[in-house]
């Protein structure tokens, strides 16, 4: 969702549940209610949340976050970076990352088959991890002879093993590194 200019989340998915608050924060300790580690759907943004009072919360549980109406969230304290996330965070982000990709193909199949050069020398799919150039110019010539319906096609036209697993590992990167290119995320 859009306003004014600003990208927000509609969805996020727990990562991890601090019912204490995160240790060694600079946050204020009012939080006595703790909080939430939480990305998001759409942007992949990083981000901490405060929960309604009583709320629970498993997880990898999907969770409305937008502006109005939100039922187990109070306030969205903020965006956070990889290194903020806890140990159980980052250890359960590969696998929310693979399932909001793989929960939304049509949007992810499309950027194998709307994708374009970043640079005259690379492709945007030249930074997905595991496609080089060879890998590259066969998804090019198998897009340009009809467009992918979705991983399963992908993956039988072209020798790709696990697009979706590879795309994830692609935001991982983008989130947990300085990267010039961003695909899928946006800048802190």
């Amino acid at each position: 969702m859009e306003r004014e200019g600003k990208k927000y989340e509609e969805y996020a998915y727990v990562l991890d549940d601090l019912p204490h608050g995160r240790p060694g924060t600079s946050r204020p300790s009012y939080h006595a209610r703790g909080i939430i580690q939480i990305i998001g759907e759409t942007f992949f943004t990083l981000l901490e949340a405060e929960p309604q009072k009583d709320a629970t919360f498993t997880i990898r549980e999907r969770i409305y976050v937008g502006k109005a109406g939100r039922t187990k969230v109070a306030h969205i304290l903020g965006r956070i970076a990889y290194g903020e996330l806890t140990s159980q965070a980052k250890a359960e982000l590969p696998s929310v990352i693979e399932t909001i990709i793989r929960s939304d193909e049509k949007r992810f199949i499309d950027f194998f088959n709307r994708s374009q050069p970043v640079t005259p020398r690379m492709h945007a799919m030249e930074l997905v991890p595991g496609i080089g150039k060879k890998l590259m110019w066969q998804i090019l010539d198998q897009r340009e002879k009809q467009p992918f319906s979705g991983f399963d096609d992908l993956q039988k036209r072209v020798n790709l093993t696990d697009p979706a697993r590879l795309l994830a590992r692609r935001v991982l990167k983008e989130l947990s590194e300085e990267e010039k290119y961003l695909i899928f995320t946006r800048p802190m």
